[in-house]
């Protein structure tokens, strides 16, 4: 039985799977290879007829009924009304039409372990369950995690996400995270990153950076490449982080290589190192805004970063989250789930999370409306992400990455304002149609291809593998 720490045993059986896995080529998962849950739906064209649109766009604005009209995966037009001859035409009477979320930080990989952890027992949580298992995983647990979490991201109308990959045991594992975000249909960046409880002395597979980026970044827009390092701050005091020298070495091959950068900073300290070592810039994308000082956020500010936050986690920590705080010194902000083993994958719940917190520390001084944040969790987010010129507003030109949502469902209806609605009574199950590059990936609640039984089947198989192959209980 193993519940306190990584005993030898455990580790030999991470070896052992480490073996077998390197047998599995990345070939296996490889761009270009057809995915086993679901066939991807033809793009065509269609026009969304009479919905509520919330366009992110200030030169379109919000129109109360108006039509959207795409083709090819790009969007046409968006106005009142949009002639489209012979297009295929989807009811959105009674529907808010919006982009899709975008999902700035969620650690995919660890999906699959939510049935072996327990809430009310400390070590039955997040960081030992996977700090065990994640040694132990093959590229196909890999695959089967991510496949999952990315289903439940566009069931919950996320449309873009970054896969915060802190696990990648070889190219093969790398591999198998990409092709399940391409099979399943999303468009996302895939922050490269360390093996669980890799040693702080030890790079990344920097070499596999390059022939990643060559494989996966396509013209098509539909995958970026960055890196996810490990933290700065703190790290003498035991914690997994690394000192600014091996910073610099990880971060120049990305930089060299035109990658952005992602990095955990919610210890005390780690800004300041960062700066001081002259490794902040607009690349540099940080996540959980909390434990900042003035001198901080001004530093963040004059280099261009730009900061993550997951309010339904961080509101469980003991620091504050500094929204307005990174707001009023000018730094970009977006959103994000973080991970989905003891949170749900719920956009609506992280906005409404963001709002009661601010609200809760500001009062009426409170000034975060209801459209500023679903522009986090939409423009700004796709902006973060440096998929700003593809999507996160209805423009067009950009390609269609929307979503439908029921505004006639009982926890909606009777609808006033539509921002108002979106944070504070919305849910995942009112979200109808989810369209991502023209795809329809979602129609009804249902979606139209992937094969939802087979990806939450082939999942519990995987648990009930890294579990018994970890020796865990």
């Amino acid at each position: 039985m193993h519940k306190n720490g990584i005993d030898r045993r455990t580790m030999l059986t991470a070896t052992t799977a480490l073996g077998a896995a390197s047998l599995l080529s990345n070939k296996a998962f490889a761009q270009g290879s057809s995915g086993p849950s679901a066939t991807l739906p033809a793009r065509g064209e269609f026009v969304v007829r009479g919905a509520h649109v919330l366009s992110m766009d200030d030169a379109i604005g919000d129109l109360p009924v108006g039509d959207v009209h795409v083709r090819d995966g790009a969007i046409v037009a968006v106005a009142a009304s949009v002639p489209a001859p012979g297009a295929q035409v989807i009811d959105g009477k009674g529907m808010i039409c919006m982009p899709g979320f975008v999902d700035t930080h969620l650690h995919h990989w660890t999906s699959v372990l939510r049935p072996l952890m327990q809430a009310d027992d400390p070590k039955l949580t997040y960081f030992p369950v996977t700090a065990a298992c994640g040694l132990v995983y093959t590229p196909q647990d890999s695959y089967r995690s991510v496949i999952l979490s990315v289903a439940q991201s566009l069931a919950a109308g996320i449309t873009t996400t970054q896969n915060w990959a802190h696990n990648v045991r070889s190219p093969a594992h790398a591999d198998a995270e990409m092709s399940a975000m391409r099979d399943g249909g999303i468009r996302g960046r895939f922050a490269y990153g360390n093996p669980a409880l890799h040693p702080n002395d030890k790079t990344i597979d920097l070499q596999d950076l390059a022939r990643a980026k060559r494989d996966w970044v396509g013209k098509d827009g539909m995958m970026l490449l960055a890196i996810n390092s490990r933290g700065v701050d703190n790290f003498n005091a035991g914690r997994i982080g690394i000192n600014p020298d091996m910073a610099k070495k990880e971060w120049g091959v990305a930089r060299d290589l035109g990658l952005a950068i992602s990095m955990h900073t919610s210890g005390v300290g780690g800004i300041k190192t960062l700066n001081d070592a002259g490794l902040l810039g607009p690349d540099v994308q940080l996540i959980h805004p909390l434990g900042t000082n003035e001198e901080d956020r001004a530093a963040l500010a004059k280099n261009g970063v730009s900061y993550s936050t997951s309010p339904v986690g961080e509101a469980g920590r003991l620091a504050d989250i500094q929204f307005v705080e990174m707001l009023d010194a000018g730094i970009k902000l977006s959103l994000s789930v973080d991970h989905t083993t003891t949170y749900d994958c719920n956009f609506f719940h992280c906005m409404r999370a963001l709002h009661t917190v601010n609200l809760h520390r500001f009062g009426a001084k409170n000034k975060v409306t209801m459209k500023r944040l679903v522009q986090l969790a939409t423009i700004d987010g796709a902006k973060d992400l440096g998929f700003g010129d593809k999507t996160g507003s209805l423009t067009p030109g950009k390609r269609a990455d929307l979503i439908l949502v029921r505004a006639t469902d009982g926890n909606l209806a009777p609808i006033g304002n539509p921002y108002d609605a979106l944070v504070m009574l919305a849910q995942p199950s009112n979200v109808d149609t989810v369209v991502v590059d023209g795809r329809i990936l979602r129609r009804g609640g249902k979606f139209t291809a992937l094969d939802e039984d087979k990806v939450i089947r082939e999942a519990a198989d995987a648990a009930a593998g890294l579990k018994a192959r970890a020796k865990w209980s």
